[in-house]
């Protein structure tokens, strides 16, 4: 795989696109299955492949000391567990477009991460952008929520939040570890499908699944979860986590067109408006890192 930035941020796009795709096919496959086992399947699937594949290119040769065990798992509830569970549950409350909506505040959640752990100062500039992306959130929504719109709304912020806590996490265990995309993602998502186990016998229980959902969860586990996560973990060996945050911001506008065209999701000028304040404030908040 490609080391040059360039192809790196194209490579990322790529991957936005992928998961873009993600939310219709998701939001189809919720007719029929609940959220928390729909993410179960899909990850076990996903984590078979990847597991199949990682004992053949490398035969599972890795250093597993107290240290690593620590990032991996970390790195598993945040990103797996707790950012895609959630964002499943999310997507059974809220529409798709509502979703990515709330979802593209986690490049600021990565920058308060960031800022936290490496103790940088937030600027006059980025405090505007962040009031931007507040008034842009105050645009799109109406101003009285159902009880399950609320839930919705809070649900998929917590998801943000883990995402944006794996992200920081792999890129500073990516940067300091040799261990391959293959062999990260495959252990972190591995551990993650634990969570969502648990997650599932708790709240939910199995259930059957038709054929037709199961072209879905294959779909979904073998291009938009294991080539992509693998391709994203790579990415971010590259490019800096606010800066793939900046990317994913694209899905903002890929899921919105997406969403019109195979779900009938109502997009209003109001809510155009409010997603342009919202990606306009969090370029802002970025534009710093840039240079």
């Amino acid at each position: 795989m490609t080391k040059s930035p360039r192809l790196a941020i194209l490579e990322g796009l790529f991957v936005t696109f992928l998961w873009s795709s993600s939310y219709v096919l998701v939001k189809i496959g919720l007719i029929d299955i609940t959220p928390f086992f729909f993410a179960t399947v899909r990850y076990i699937v996903a984590f078979s492949i990847l597991f199949l594949l990682n004992a053949y290119r490398e035969g599972w040769k890795l250093k597993l000391d107290r240290h690593l065990l620590i990032y991996y798992v970390a790195a598993g509830l945040t990103g797996f567990t707790l950012a895609q569970g959630l964002q499943f549950v999310g997507l059974s409350l809220l529409p798709a477009v509502s979703v990515t909506f709330l979802l593209s505040f986690t490049p600021l959640f990565v920058i308060f991460i960031e800022t936290i752990f490496l103790k940088t100062k937030i600027s006059k500039m980025q405090i505007f952008g962040i009031l931007l992306t507040l008034v842009g959130a105050y645009v799109y929504f109406p101003i009285q929520f159902s009880s399950n719109e609320t839930m919705g709304i809070i649900i998929v912020l917590l998801s943000g939040l883990a995402w944006a806590t794996y992200m920081v996490l792999t890129r500073a265990f990516r940067q300091k570890n040799e261990v391959s995309s293959v062999s990260f993602t495959t252990l972190t998502m591995g551990i993650g499908c634990l969570g969502l186990m648990i997650l599932t016998l708790v709240f939910e229980g199995f259930q059957p699944i038709e054929f037709g959902n199961w072209l879905i969860i294959f779909w979904l586990s073998l291009v938009n979860t294991a080539f992509a996560f693998i391709l994203w973990n790579h990415v971010l060996k590259i490019l800096k986590a606010y800066e793939l945050s900046i990317l994913q911001n694209t899905m903002l506008l890929q899921i919105a067109f997406l969403a019109f065209v195979f779900l009938g999701e109502e997009i209003t000028t109001r809510m155009i408006f409010g997603m342009a304040l919202v990606l306009i404030g969090v370029t802002i908040v970025q534009l710093k890192y840039l240079g």
